[in-house]
């Protein structure tokens, strides 16, 4: 017997509820249209030979009319012909076509009551199906972004603000180090030239005033 015959007799609203605190909802609310897909189908099948009932009988109830209606025509032909075995056989077979109309109308009546009461509850079945279809999409985005949030939080949690804070400082000093090295370095450097390379800079620096003196000296007035 499938979760839905199960729970047959609870309200959507119940089964809902149900769902929504499910540890997994999703598989949940998957089984239960699994399960109400194979009773909607049963369902189908179900009202499909109870309309083929009710069609037989009103075949039969038709028939049975036609063929009352005929020999009441045929009776009132054979009187008109004072044919009096004639007409007693036809109005004989009226009567008879008659007590099977009845019985054939009567069979057809609540047989067409119980396939109208069965495709009211084969609609019903189709609502829910689709009702627990829609459901299902509200739970799929409920539990991805529940799901999405939790991974956030236990990223988060993972995170100590102590730890991080001292991790920032630790590196501060570093690039600190770094820095104070570096500039260390270049004093170092600076101070290791040689004395021809002073000398060098200084002559270099000197010959380029001396072509600035002469070019001004051209424009003088």
């Amino acid at each position: 017997m499938s979760i839905f015959k199960r729970l047959r007799d609870l309200t959507m609203s119940n089964i809902n509820s149900l769902i929504d605190k499910a540890e997994d909802p999703i598989k949940l609310t998957d089984q239960y249209i699994r399960d109400m897909q194979e009773d909607l189908e049963d369902a189908e099948k179900s009202v499909a030979a109870q309309i083929a009932i009710e069609k037989k009988f009103k075949q039969l109830y038709e028939e049975q009319e036609a063929l009352a209606a005929k020999r009441n025509e045929q009776a009132h032909a054979a009187a008109q012909a004072q044919n009096v075995d004639l007409a007693r056989r036809a109005l004989e077979e009226k009567k008879a076509a008659e007590v099977k109309l009845a019985e054939y109308k009567t069979s057809y009546d609540s047989n067409k009551a119980a396939a109208d009461n069965l495709r009211d509850k084969l609609e019903q079945m189709r609502k829910q199906l689709t009702e627990m279809k829609n459901k299902r999409e509200t739970l799929v985005a409920r539990y991805n972004a529940a799901k999405a949030q939790n991974e956030i939080n236990k990223s988060l949690s993972g995170l100590n603000s102590d730890t991080a804070s001292a991790g920032l400082k630790r590196m501060e000093e570093k690039m600190l180090q770094m820095e104070a090295q570096a500039e260390a370095s270049n004093e170092v450097s600076s101070k290791g030239k040689s004395l021809d390379e002073e000398f060098a800079e200084l002559n270099k620096d000197k010959a380029v005033e001396d072509e600035l003196a002469a070019l001004l000296k051209q424009y003088e007035k």
